[in-house]
């Protein structure tokens, strides 16, 4: 099936940007040196060299489901998907606002929105419609906070059961159709990245990511392969960027209060090729996103856990934070005073969800030449 994601995602700003990999029999193999000098700190670098990187072949990414560390329980055969949508009722959202939103994206055009605090992901083929017409994927999750698909198979991150369902789509419906269970500690991030064929799970509290595939004529998932990077073990990290060859994690905050930092690591090892020191006022961040020239981050808490300090901001230089060099963004364009979260991008819009606020839960709006414009709230 053709990948649909292709149609839905920016290359330069999608937390499932492409990446540089030619994946080998694990599906996380060598990354793919880029003969220029690349600026970790700079948006702009990063992304022209993300955008230099070699076609992938089709042969990169093929995968036979063999060797792997482990494949998902299967909970409905292929062959009884059909049989099994037929018995399905759709149950329609009973809730009239949202509860703390993490996620919205779009699919094959049907958006999601991931209703954290109701433990549910919603879907509707309008994004206007009242939150009462939007049916229920799963009601199954403990806190979910992100939906990824490559248009076959839909990996929600199941955050407090430290669970990932996959999802397959009949018709209108969404069938459970596997899981993967005892997946590190608080899943909280998933993601799928393009070119090497893969997704990608963080374990939000013991520094590890989980790579999960399926071979081109077959939706069975496997576990490929299990990443860790050490120095985040114990630290509560929120999510992740790909860009091209590399993957930014956000800084986040620990029991033992270490200095907040942002971490760029290569994709295929996650060995740390720059770190960042931030100010502890923006230490639990939630996301960092390069659009145009700014590196756009949106921040939780304090290092102490204080929402009182959320905020959005953009800067030019990840290298700028600790001296003050970046725009507090959050009030002048948004109401200010909630928690932003995680943003995302749908076709030419950009969404940001939110937490704090009553009526200011998704907020979509749109940036040309870095200038930031059109900002609505949509629920």
């Amino acid at each position: 099936m053709f990948k649909l994601y292709k149609k839905i995602f920016s290359k330069k700003i999608q937390m499932m940007t492409l990446s540089a990999i030619p994946f080998l029999l694990l599906g996380c193999g060598n990354t793919s040196t880029n003969s220029a000098v690349i600026d970790y700190s700079s948006p702009v670098s990063v992304t022209d060299a993300a955008e230099k990187r070699p076609e992938k072949s089709d042969s990169s990414i093929t995968f036979d489901g063999s060797p792997a560390i482990k494949k998902a329980d299967i909970l409905v055969d292929s062959s009884d998907i059909e049989q099994t949508a037929e018995n399905y009722q759709v149950a329609f959202n009973q809730m009239s606002a949202l509860s703390v939103p993490t996620y919205i994206t779009e699919y094959d055009g049907l958006y999601f929105i991931v209703d954290c605090y109701h433990s549910q992901v919603i879907y509707s083929d309008s994004i206007s419609n009242p939150l009462t017409e939007w049916m229920i994927m799963t009601d199954t999750v403990n806190q979910a906070h992100t939906i990824a698909s490559d248009g076959d198979v839909y990996l929600i991150d199941d955050t407090e059961n430290n669970r990932v369902l996959v999802y397959e789509k009949c018709g209108r419906k969404f069938i459970n159709t596997q899981v993967f269970n005892d997946i590190g500690t608080r899943p909280h991030f998933t993601t799928y990245d393009e070119y090497s064929d893969t997704f990608y799970t963080w374990s939000s509290a013991t520094g590890e990511l989980y790579c999960f595939k399926h071979s081109q004529n077959d939706n069975t998932m496997y576990l490929t392969e299990i990443r860790s990077i050490e120095k985040l073990n114990g630290v509560y990290v929120r999510s992740f960027t790909i860009v091209g060859d590399y993957i930014y994690f956000v800084s986040g905050v620990s029991a033992a209060s270490a200095s907040p930092t942002i971490l760029c690591c290569r994709l295929d090892t996650l060995d740390i090729v720059a770190e960042y020191e931030v100010p502890d006022s923006m230490a639990g961040m939630v996301q960092i996103t390069p659009i145009g020239n700014y590196f756009y981050i949106s921040i939780s808490t304090d290092i102490n856990g204080s929402q009182d300090y959320a905020t959005l901001i953009r800067t030019k230089s990840l290298e700028n934070l600790m001296t003050g060099d970046y725009e507090d963004i959050y009030s002048t364009y948004f109401v200010g005073g909630g928690t932003p979260y995680y943003m995302s991008q749908i076709n030419d819009l950009y969404y940001l969800t939110e937490h704090r606020l009553p009526a200011h839960s998704i907020w979509s709006f749109s940036i040309t030449d870095d200038n930031i414009e059109n900002v609505t709230t949509i629920y």
